[in-house]
């Protein structure tokens, strides 16, 4: 099982992605978290010129989508976060995985240049920062996600986000 966190920068899609992680890893100790900006750190791409345009985000989406699926064709599940916006990449995981779930964490774009803690919607906003998604390089939400969340980004609702993807999952607990 492959379950698949996407949304835009500071949604909370790695908050919400290790917490369902702690949930499932209690009673599925082969689950593993991959998270995309980790990822990226791993293969060291983060330090390429590139690494944050169109291309260099394609590579790291086919990077991690090759993960997961190495990862899933040894019984292992993943909880994946990743930004995600190549639909194609998203259509040939339903294909790809043995079982595969994919969940829009949805926060508007407003909002999170709002709150915009680490400062790159600002950054990119002032022109000091380029290739970043929902302000230079176009965002379209998942055409079929299996569940939306509305994120409120409150704490208190971390539960209840974790309960609904673990039951649209099969592991409701």
């Amino acid at each position: 099982m492959v379950i698949w966190l996407v949304g835009l920068s500071g949604a909370g899609k790695t908050t919400l992605g290790k917490a369902l992680y702690a949930s499932l890893k209690q009673e599925r100790p082969h689950t593993v978290f991959v998270d995309g900006d980790e990822v990226r750190a791993l293969f060291r791409h983060d330090q390429r010129p590139d690494a944050y345009t169109l291309a260099g985000r394609r590579i790291n989406a086919e990077r991690i989508q090759a993960l997961c699926g190495w990862l899933d064709n040894q019984g292992i599940d993943v909880v994946c976060c990743i930004l995600s916006m190549f639909q194609d990449i998203s259509d040939e995981n339903r294909q790809r995985f043995s079982d595969y779930r994919e969940v829009f964490v949805d926060v508007p774009l407003d909002t999170l240049i709002e709150r915009d803690d680490k400062g790159l919607y600002q950054s990119a906003l002032r022109g000091e920062r380029e290739h970043v998604v929902g302000v230079d390089i176009e965002y379209r939400p998942p055409v079929a996600p299996d569940l939306i969340v509305h994120n409120s980004q409150r704490l208190q609702d971390l539960p209840g986000y974790v309960a609904q993807i673990r039951q649209i999952s099969g592991y409701a607990s």
